[in-house]
């Protein structure tokens, strides 16, 4: 019981990463252009972070 409480803590948290990290890489995009290297290491970061989540869903 104990685990699953921590695991949906973790998940909330992995949740709030992930839509600053989107809401950071759209600013970015707008600022920069969607190509810029900067924007695309928010985008893979964002994506690491969406595949933690898929991987917690299990």
């Amino acid at each position: 019981m104990r685990f699953l409480f921590f695991k949906k803590i973790f998940r909330l948290r992995l949740r709030i990463r992930i839509e600053s990290k989107r809401k950071d890489m759209y600013k970015k995009a707008n600022d920069l252009g969607f190509t810029h290297p900067e924007v695309v290491h928010c985008s893979q970061e964002l994506d690491e972070l969406l595949n933690k989540y898929s991987d917690t869903a299990a």
